[in-house]
């Protein structure tokens, strides 16, 4: 496994995470946001979106549970899946609305609360774990798989300290 951490110091910092995230990944990631509310996992998806590519708004998808988004990663479009888990009553629930095929190798996606859909999503390329502290975030990315690891050695991040 390889890891990433920092701290980030306010909000700025983490938009400055994303877009370095927003550089580094690849088609057919998942990837899983934990924390607790106001962590910061939909302030880092915005800024990963917008850095690439994306113009709209981006909103938390916690109503909608997904919200797909298409980007250019690597001069190619390619659909990014933002999923919120947190109003899913279980696992079961997931299934029925057939997000699973949005799992292959072309498409990204990104799942905040990964817990409500524990025994049926397929396993994370990337664990992110985010924390409050203090005034800003502390911060963990763990490469998961060989995809995940590779993501992590691409990814060019200096916090500003």
């Amino acid at each position: 496994m390889k890891h990433f951490q920092t701290h980030l110091h306010d909000e700025a910092g983490t938009a400055a995470l994303g877009a370095s995230l927003a550089r580094a990944l690849a088609p057919g990631l998942t990837i899983y946001l934990h924390g607790d509310l106001g962590a910061g996992k939909t302030a880092l998806t915005r800024a990963m979106l917008h850095a690439a590519g994306h113009e709209g708004h981006v909103k938390s998808p916690t109503y909608t549970l997904a919200e797909p988004y298409t980007v250019s990663m690597s001069g190619k479009r390619i659909e990014v899946i933002h999923f919120d888990l947190y109003r899913l009553a279980g696992p079961d629930e997931f299934l029925d609305a057939g997000f699973r095929e949005h799992f292959n190798e072309s498409t990204v996606c990104v799942i905040e609360w990964p817990e409500k859909a524990a025994g049926v999503l397929p396993a994370p390329d990337i664990n992110v774990l985010l924390s409050i502290s203090g005034d800003g975030r502390d911060i963990e990315l763990q490469g998961m798989t060989d995809q995940g690891c590779q993501c992590l050695d691409r990814l060019k991040f200096a916090p500003n300290l």
